[in-house]
């Protein structure tokens, strides 16, 4: 495979490597699965399983493992034909997905930002109305 190719598999592998680990971490729907997992991750008495429930709750963590998964179902390799682009690519995928996540969690911040600021603005104007209506 030519490494212009190479280099557009690595972008676009990342994606979902991305979209699984920040949906498994982050959003409502694995909610109480994550928060078992958080609980687990602190009180559990080995280590070995606090370490263990510790990868649902971490996205960099988790993507690791999304990663290995997604290679095994490709055998996408980066550079080299034999286990140490495997091992090139496994790194590679998870750096990029871990950029997509943290532009992902920067919009969000934005957007969550300019909701609250919208919020804010229109019971400002709602006060002013209700204000000039009584007067």
């Amino acid at each position: 495979m030519e490494l212009s190719t190479q280099i557009t598999w690595l972008f676009m592998l990342a994606i979902p490597v991305a979209c699984i680990a920040w949906t498994v971490t982050h959003e409502e729907v694995f909610k109480e699965p994550r928060e078992f997992c958080v609980d687990r991750s602190q009180k559990a008495k080995r280590l070995i399983k606090r370490k263990f429930y510790y990868l649902f709750t971490c996205e960099y963590c988790f993507s690791h493992y999304v990663t290995a998964i997604l290679l095994v179902i490709t055998e996408f390799h980066l550079l080299f034909n034999d286990w140490r682009g495997y091992l090139i690519s496994g790194f590679s995928i998870v750096w990029i997905a871990n950029i997509y996540m943290s532009l992902y969690a920067l919009i969000r911040i934005d957007l969550k930002k300019g909701r609250i600021i919208n919020k804010i603005e229109e019971q400002k104007i709602q006060e002013e109305d209700q204000a000039t209506a009584e007067k």
